[in-house]
């Protein structure tokens, strides 16, 4: 266990990994790093899944099963990342019952082609965590206006959430709402909220992405001072958004009937900018009861060198917000830069699924029995 990776930790932020695939569980890699890197939860997205899929032979007995059985490349799908996702999960029980359900997570996400139907988000919801039938599985939902209502109803019927793709302060606001009206719910049905957990995944470097470009193509010296500057701020006014509603008399009356605090998961926190340290959006994002989940490579990074200094956000929201109202001054609309970031979100993960379903479909004819 490493100082920086140890410290995080310590300041109360719990270490997630992006990233799985069968290879990781098989080979020992993931009980690994829960053991050396202080990881206590796993993440993934269709994208990873396409990756994890697409290479190697890990897949292949399974596949191979899966042809003779002759069954639709959805269900294919469906039946090799629930099994990881179990896996995972059974790898990571130890943590989750050493820390009371708040770690030791898998989650797995909604096909990415319903991220604009309540129904059927709410519906594969439910068939995922049936599926999977482990208590500590999170179901991804992305936070679209047709996920907002669909996180109400899904954790008011008793299943944990991790809520995905959110970009907008206004929209995290929502994704708090919505789990407190799914607490009430759930509350209402008698069930036991001290059971029902979330996160809400505040996704950070590609809000840097998407407004450095845009500050690139003003060009001015008052442009070039305000990059890498967004997504950080954005992410601290997220966490004052959070203690405020988590202070809240609403709040307070269902923490007594025994229901946590969803919390804010630091998501995208790879840097893509070459010009910036590779752990900034983990040094600079250090806060009591977060989660930061981190592709490998940024995990390693900030073993090797991440600066934890202690809690980064608190106390910072001025800064914050006067960094957020100069890029808005010089003309770059907020909340467009948010609503392309979501539009592409949901597009790219439907982009991977499709992906998916392709390669898969040619693993299961490669691996399909000859008739006979």
């Amino acid at each position: 266990m490493t100082d920086a990776l140890k410290r995080l930790s310590e300041e109360g932020v719990a270490i997630w990994l992006d990233d799985l695939s069968r290879k990781r569980i098989t080979s020992g890699n993931l009980a690994e790093l829960i053991d050396q890197q202080h990881v206590v939860g796993v993440t993934t997205n269709p994208t990873i899944f396409q990756k994890a899929i697409s290479q190697g032979d890990g897949y292949d007995q399974q596949v191979s099963d899966l042809a003779a059985r002759k069954v639709t490349v959805e269900e294919a799908i469906r039946m090799i990342t629930t099994a990881d996702v179990r896996d995972a999960a059974d790898i990571l029980r130890p943590v989750f019952e050493a820390t009371d359900g708040q770690d030791g997570r898998v989650s797995i996400e909604v096909d990415p082609r319903l991220a604009h139907n309540t129904k059927s988000t709410v519906a594969e919801a439910k068939q995922l965590a049936w599926l999977v039938d482990r208590p500590n599985t999170l179901i991804k939902i992305p936070a679209t206006e047709a996920g907002i209502p669909a996180i109400a109803e899904v954790i008011g019927l008793g299943i944990s959430v991790n809520v995905t793709l959110i970009f907008s302060l206004e929209r995290y606001r929502k994704v708090m709402d919505a789990y407190l009206t799914g607490l009430e719910k759930a509350k209402e049905r008698g069930l036991d909220l001290s059971q029902i957990r979330s996160v809400a995944s505040f996704f950070v470097s590609r809000v840097d992405t998407e407004i450095d470009k845009r500050l690139d193509d003003l060009g001015t010296d008052e442009a070039k001072a305000l990059r890498g500057k967004a997504a950080i701020a954005n992410a601290r006014l997220a966490y004052q958004a959070y203690e405020e509603v988590f202070s809240s008399d609403r709040w307070n009356a269902l923490e007594s009937a025994g229901a946590r605090k969803q919390r804010p998961l630091w998501a995208s926190t790879g840097v893509k900018d070459p010009a910036y340290k590779d752990t900034m959006y983990v040094d600079e994002l250090v806060a009591p009861n977060t989660v930061n989940t981190m592709p490998e490579a940024t995990l390693f990074a900030v073993e090797d060198h991440g600066e934890i200094t202690g809690d980064t956000v608190t106390g910072t929201y001025e800064q914050a917000r006067a960094d957020l109202d100069a890029v808005e001054a010089l003309g770059i609309s907020y909340d467009d830069v948010v609503q392309v970031l979501e539009d592409e979100g949901v597009e790219k993960f439907e982009a991977s699924w499709n992906d998916l379903l392709k390669s898969t479909q040619a693993e299961l004819e490669r691996l399909a029995p000859s008739e006979g």
